[in-house]
């Protein structure tokens, strides 16, 4: 559904069509006679009398135009819990059918600054779909008219909140494309278009990547017809010279497993695979949108793991971009390789402050933490802090997990510097964790998002409908905006 917001000042004793109050945590109808009729205060009053009080949130039919909806508004909510009012709105209203309703913005009395702007976007994130490839797409209009005397904020505002929205919805669409449309080739392609945003898009395909010496990454793409692609995409928006922030995604755009094949019922959501590059690519669409005030890189490694007479084998050894060597035992451990060199270029390259990489890299992990958290390793205690506290704001949730000599040990190898899986099973997540610390090199802090959990749902959560989640964009900014910019 398609949702267009107005601001307008109208009376609202003239509003005929649906109106949305805001109220306490009690439905406290009282303070809010002056917005509706004498007719319609008494009706809804005694509706309540019968009706759940613990809900956020009330409909009450009065027409066949109008409703009443009454937006349970708690003490002491947080701009999260105002979003998920906002995104339960929207999933309240009848999708079937062009809708319009009034939002009375005098009505609710929280202290929370810009109630209104984070209700709406909420709204917004939730309201994303992704149709494109079907044949019967009819596309229905929510119509928003925002109403009263606070219904305005500053341009600063409208811009974040547009800006966090583009990026999260390119980041979905990005995620939600097939392996037939989205392979490295297109992806490299599309990110050409992030220029026209103010962004410096450098794309280094197979030739350039052969002369750095890049081959753990290529070794995951050899054995598909398509490219394999390293992509930088910086944003300037500091004053100084200052050492950038680093985010690095895996894009591994289809993940077959290569001769470590995957069951086929696991085969089919491996579309998703390069979840943790497109949340760098919507990371840095965002900052860029909303003109950040900080030096940032993005650095995103782009494949397709597939099997031909030209693929990787088990057992075969590569030379990585650090100059250490890599024993391949699994090829279906094949993002933490793309992983390895762009982490090692990222640091020889940007010199950054810190370095964050994304990946949907282990089925373990959701063994772990399921949906409700995505993994987080690192060599930092203050970055892992901050990723954390992020993290709680926006309810994109982060649990530490940890790392430890013993488990390094784990995927030391006899033939080469090391192996691509542990040898004695067990700890996936973490031996993975491992196997990307050891590239390294200067003891950058350094933490791994393992988002394999998170970045596609097949039921939905609070900001999303069902398929990708955009996870980690509106994490990584919310970390900028508090501590780096």
């Amino acid at each position: 559904m398609k949702v267009k917001i107005n601001y307008k000042n109208i009376n609202f004793k003239k509003i005929s069509h649906n109106l949305v109050l805001f109220t306490d945590d009690r439905f406290s109808l009282s303070p809010l006679k002056k917005y509706i009729s004498k007719l319609e205060y008494d009706y809804v009053n005694d509706l309540l009398k019968t009706s759940d009080l613990k809900k956020n949130l009330l409909i009450f039919e009065l027409n066949s135009k109008k409703k009443i909806v009454l937006v349970s508004v708690k003490k002491n909510l947080s701009f999260s819990d105002v979003e998920n009012l906002g995104a339960e709105f929207y999933k309240s209203i009848n999708h079937k059918k062009n809708n319009e309703f009034f939002i009375n913005s005098d009505s609710f009395s929280s202290k929370l600054k810009n109630f209104i702007g984070y209700f709406l976007h909420g709204l917004k994130l939730k309201s994303y779909e992704f149709n494109k490839y079907k044949s019967k797409n009819e596309t229905r209009l929510l119509s928003l008219n925002v109403i009263g005397n606070k219904n305005k904020f500053k341009a600063e505002q409208k811009l974040r909140f547009k800006a966090l929205e583009e990026g999260t919805f390119f980041t979905r669409d990005l995620v939600s494309e097939p392996g037939n449309i989205l392979h490295p080739d297109e992806y490299a392609k599309r990110l050409k278009s992030l220029k026209k945003d103010g962004l410096k898009v450098n794309i280094y395909n197979e030739k350039k990547l052969k002369k750095l010496g890049m081959n753990a990454l290529l070794g995951v793409g050899q054995g598909s017809i398509k490219g394999s692609y390293l992509v930088t995409i910086e944003w300037k928006g500091a004053k100084n010279n200052s050492k950038p922030l680093a985010f690095i995604g895996k894009g591994v755009c289809f993940d077959t497993g290569g001769y470590s094949l995957k069951p086929a019922k696991f085969m089919e959501d491996m579309t998703y695979d390069m979840a943790g590059s497109a949340a760098v690519v919507g990371l840095m669409k965002n900052l860029a949108i909303r003109k950040a005030k900080v030096n940032v890189v993005g650095v995103v490694g782009l494949v397709e793991n597939m099997v031909s007479g030209n693929a990787q084998r088990p057992g075969d050894i590569v030379k990585s971009y650090s100059g250490k060597t890599i024993e391949i035992l699994n090829t279906d451990a094949e993002g933490r390789l793309v992983l390895a060199d762009a982490i090692t270029y990222t640091e020889k390259k940007f010199k950054p402050k810190f370095m964050i990489d994304l990946a949907t890299l282990t089925g373990a992990i959701i063994v772990s933490l399921g949906s409700e958290y995505a993994g987080l390793f690192s060599n930092d205690d203050k970055l892992s802090k901050q990723l954390i506290d992020a993290g709680d704001k926006v309810e994109e949730k982060l649990w530490r997990m940890p790392l430890n000599k013993n488990f390094d040990k784990l995927i030391n190898s006899k033939n080469a510097d090391m192996q691509n899986i542990n040898y004695v099973g067990g700890a996936g997540s973490t031996t993975a964790a491992q196997f990307l610390q050891r590239f390294i090199l200067n003891k950058t802090p350094w933490a791994h998002l393992d988002i394999a959990g998170m970045a596609f749902s097949k039921y939905g959560g609070a900001l999303n409908s069902g398929g990708a989640t955009g996870y980690g964009v509106r994490l990584l900014n919310q970390l900028i905006e508090d501590y780096y910019e």
